[in-house]
């Protein structure tokens, strides 16, 4: 059994033969003439036929017409609770409802003729729908994403029991397969890695080393300004694996600072990022005598970071990862890239890592973005004051609107909207309940935070966004702060129970040069989706009041967002 990936509009005689079909979910809206269609003959072949949300509703589309779906009155972002019927899909799951997760505007009215619903949510009637006798399933909810509940489950049975198709692959296989790529790859020409301490470019690293052997992949360490604390200790194991003269380091963060400067635009700061590590790598190369002829650019690029680019045809551009800015795109064109995780998942990475031999500190330290810091270090370019929120709150319970554009993903596709603050709620169960009624409900707000410590005297409503830009001054607070939070972190042996712990620094205070600090823990396996991670009340007070106490923070916030309808990290 193998899976192929196919452009939507592949004609239905091409799809003869196959024991399955998937129409995978996608940021357009079926209700526009111009969004992207199957074939319809596809529902014709006697083949099973299975539809995730945008394919949910263009199968209904499709077989009921245009009034079978509807823009949706009440947006889901993230969880929803499904009561499903016992049929061959939901075979398995239990009779009770399950947690589901959710990222739709357009929402199915009516199931098409031949169609039962099989499942639905407070705000989705028809959220499941089956045509057991074509063989035809629609779900409106994403059961790929580990915060589904059974999801695995679903996929096996419209796999295996309805498409009968028979499991013969071995996942201890992975590594020689993507070793096997690297020589094809690289044939005899030599690799030159940038590597930055991160799980993603250690494991990819690594896997060249193995696949290649010395001498033929040379690693580029460039100190940007904008690592953590204890960046190194990954670089000083592939020391040690790799010898000393398999790693180059460069302190280029003069470069980094210099050229960022003035810049406050998130797209605009990842692009000159992705161009300033290109630059350095041309001229480290040069530096060390190299010739272009011999060697390729490796990467650590993993597939969710292919997908949030915009890389797959019709996936929107959620953010651009550093490594997918044009000149690394137009290298990429000319097979001068190698990428040996690009279709991996995170929790695929550390598997593969651990296989590899990679001790279990690295390869399970928490995920860190490659432009680091820089992306975690909120700018502003002009100031604006927080604005009270008009909508109904609970009673005791005060938000603010805070003027800073940060990332999401409602609907497969990206928004940029703004953060709502929350003073008077503290239960972080009843915070993340609220926090999804309000971005449901408000699609300029797609990310919600409670407030965890204010100085005293100063009051949300007395605060303001003040310009700033990337600065080192900046850049080591938030580094202070991050490293505080991953002590306190591990102290009560929490670390390993969180799989990623974003520290953010906005320059939201009383005055300029005043800073808030933004906790984004957040529990998830893959980063596609993400739980917002529940502190206890006593460690989140630990961590707000050492944080409190550093110089020129105002207001610590406590992010209880999940993905979606924010992206794990702020920018």
């Amino acid at each position: 059994m193998h899976a192929v990936v196919a452009d939507i509009d592949r004609p239905a005689c091409e799809l003869k033969g196959s024991r399955g079909i998937i129409i995978s979910g996608g940021p357009a809206s079926v209700i526009e003439p111009t969004s992207p269609a199957v074939d319809p003959e596809i529902y014709t072949l006697n083949i099973p036929v299975l539809g995730i949300c945008y394919g949910h509703q263009l199968m209904a589309k499709d077989l009921g017409g245009i009034t079978s779906v509807s823009r949706g009155t009440v947006k889901e972002y993230g969880q929803s609770s499904l009561t499903c019927e016992k049929t061959v899909i939901f075979r398995d799951v239990p009779d009770r409802p399950i947690t589901v997760w959710m990222s739709h505007g357009d929402t199915v009215t009516a199931p098409p003729k031949g169609f039962t619903t099989i499942g639905a949510t407070d705000d989705c009637k028809v959220a499941a729908m089956q045509d057991l006798d074509r063989r035809l399933f629609g779900l409106q909810f994403h059961p790929e994403v580990v915060h589904t509940e059974f999801g695995t489950e679903i996929y096996r049975n419209f796999v295996f029991d309805v498409c009968g198709c028979t499991a013969d692959w071995d996942p201890r296989a992975r590594v020689e397969q993507v070793m096997a790529d690297v020589r094809r790859q690289a044939g005899d020409r030599k690799v030159f890695f940038l590597i930055s301490g991160g799980v993603d470019s250690t494991v990819a690293f690594y896997c060249c080393y193995r696949a290649l052997g010395p001498g033929r992949v040379l690693g580029l360490y460039v100190d940007t300004g904008f690592m953590r604390e204890g960046d190194g200790e990954a670089i000083e194991h592939l020391v040690h694996e790799a010898g000393r003269e398999a790693i180059h380091v460069a302190d280029r963060s003069a470069d980094f600072f210099g050229r960022l400067a003035g810049v406050t635009n998130p797209e605009r700061k990842r692009a000159v990022i992705g161009d300033t590590f290109l630059t350095v790598q041309e001229e480290e190369f040069a530096r060390l005598g190299l010739r272009d002829d011999e060697w390729m650019l490796g990467q650590g690029t993993i597939y969710p970071d292919t997908i949030e680019s915009g890389g797959a045809r019709h996936a929107a551009k959620i953010k651009t990862h550093h490594n997918r800015v044009e000149r690394i795109q137009a290298l990429i064109e000319q097979g001068k890239v190698i990428e040996p995780l690009v279709e991996l998942y995170k929790d695929e990475v550390r598997v593969l890592g651990e296989q590899l031999g990679l001790p279990h500190e690295v390869v399970w330290r928490h995920p860190f973005p490659g432009p680091g810091l820089a992306v975690r270090c909120l700018c502003a370019e002009s100031p604006a004051p927080v604005e009270p929120a008009r909508m109904p709150l609970p009673a005791g319970v005060s938000g603010w609107i805070v003027p800073v554009r940060t990332v999401g993903v409602q609907g497969d596709e990206r928004s940029y909207s703004q953060l709502l603050a929350l003073d008077g709620i503290a239960e972080a169960e009843a915070a993340g309940a609220l926090a999804r009624r309000i971005t449901n409900e408000h699609r300029t707000l797609n990310r919600v935070a409670v407030v965890a410590f204010r100085r005293a005297g100063r009051g949300v409503e007395g605060l303001a966004i003040h310009a700033a830009a990337l600065t080192r001054e900046r850049v080591a607070l938030l580094r202070e702060a991050d490293d505080l939070v991953t002590r306190i972190v591990r102290k009560h042996g929490l670390y390993d129970a969180i799989w990623q712990f974003p520290v953010a620094l906005v320059p939201l205070g009383a005055a300029p040069g005043r800073e808030t600090i933004v906790l984004r823990p957040v529990n998830s396996r893959d980063g596609m989706t993400a739980d917002f991670a529940r502190l206890a009340p006593a460690v989140l007070d630990e961590l707000a009041a050492s944080l409190g106490g550093l110089d020129r923070v105002d207001v610590v916030l406590y992010d209880v967002t999940n993905k979606p309808p924010a992206t794990i990290e702020l920018e």
